[in-house]
């Protein structure tokens, strides 16, 4: 089965500044995929090579199997760049007909149905807007027709927590329908809760990428012990283990203590063996502890925001028009 998206020994320079180096990435069908990092880690620079905007310095770039600069590509996508501009002069409901238009989208119903559940009013002007009802514009113009793929930046940027929830709702749908989400977020939760495989980026290379209960397995995990009272805590003894890292007291009376460890808890269990212990937990690893694994290092230093490629104009390209 051929690939969404695929992306072969990727490098993408601005002159002497390497935004990506050498990134390969498959995106299958009908999976939800999240690509993670920091602003200037080369999200936003990948995102536009995939919707044709932007040319790879050297690698190769298919998205649908094709290059994303081939007619008709686009009308497959739903779109919605990091940086979404409006034309004023329009309404909500002008602005969505003719993006409905570009797509020859003939079916109304779901868009109207999107309008509704996002909270759009059709009749209000672009103009001053805030950046959440932008935002609740360009969602309902990426999802209405029901596209192949859909690629969004930054999504939920802007948006109250009720209606981050209709967009996860929407995005499970989207998946259930038999399409497929790039969904680029720095919201880890939302990430971990609807996306079936992860990427991480860091400074403009690929630091990770699986399934997403695999890159929570791979987090170092977090102990949390409590030492009955009179017995003594053997923090120093803790922290010459190998495999622990980060112990510290919890507790005012000290008998509370947490690690992170990696690996096999065994010689954990071996140490604390013939100890008075009340309680032993280990929660599961979320995906935020798996992410900051790879981020326990600051990026590359010029690797801020204004590093990536800027994301210029892009008005219809949310409903995939050319």
């Amino acid at each position: 089965m051929t690939p969404l998206i695929e992306c072969t020994d990727v490098t993408k320079k601005f002159g002497d500044f390497t935004a990506l180096s050498r990134l390969n990435l498959t995106v299958p069908q009908g999976v939800v995929y999240g690509y993670l990092g920091p602003n200037g880690a080369g999200k936003s620079t990948t995102i536009r090579m995939l919707m044709g905007l932007s040319r790879p310095t050297s690698g190769r770039v298919r998205v649908l199997g094709q290059d994303p600069t081939d007619p008709g590509v686009r009308g497959r996508i739903g779109y919605l760049p990091g940086e979404l501009r409006l034309d004023d002069r329009l309404t909500i409901g002008q602005t969505l007909a003719s993006w409905g238009r570009l797509r020859g989208l003939t079916d109304t119903a779901h868009r109207d149905d999107l309008v509704q559940r996002f909270g759009v009013d059709p009749s209000r002007k672009v103009r001053g807007l805030s950046t959440g009802n932008r935002r609740k514009v360009g969602l309902v113009g990426a999802f209405m027709a029901r596209p192949e793929l859909l690629i969004l930046d930054e999504p939920t940027n802007g948006l109250d927590p009720l209606m981050q929830q209709v967009f996860l709702t929407a995005v499970e749908e989207a998946r259930d329908n038999g399409q497929s989400v790039l969904l680029s977020s720095h919201i880890l939760s939302e990430v971990e809760r609807v996306a079936d495989q992860v990427a991480v980026l860091q400074g403009g290379r690929l630091a990770a990428s699986g399934p997403t209960k695999e890159l929570r397995r791979r987090a170092a995990q977090r102990f949390h012990i409590a030492f009955a009272e009179g017995e003594e805590v053997p923090l120093t003894g803790l922290a010459a283990l190998d495999g622990a890292s980060a112990v510290e007291r919890r507790s005012p009376d000290g008998q509370e203590v947490s690690l992170a460890w990696a690996g096999s808890p065994d010689a954990l269990l071996a140490f604390l063996a013939g100890r008075r212990i009340t309680t032993l937990t280990a929660p599961e690893p979320d995906l935020e502890e798996a992410f900051l694994e790879y981020y326990q290092n600051d990026a590359p230093a010029g690797r801020g925001a204004a590093a990536e490629e800027p994301a210029g104009s892009v008005r219809q390209g949310v409903s995939g028009g050319s």
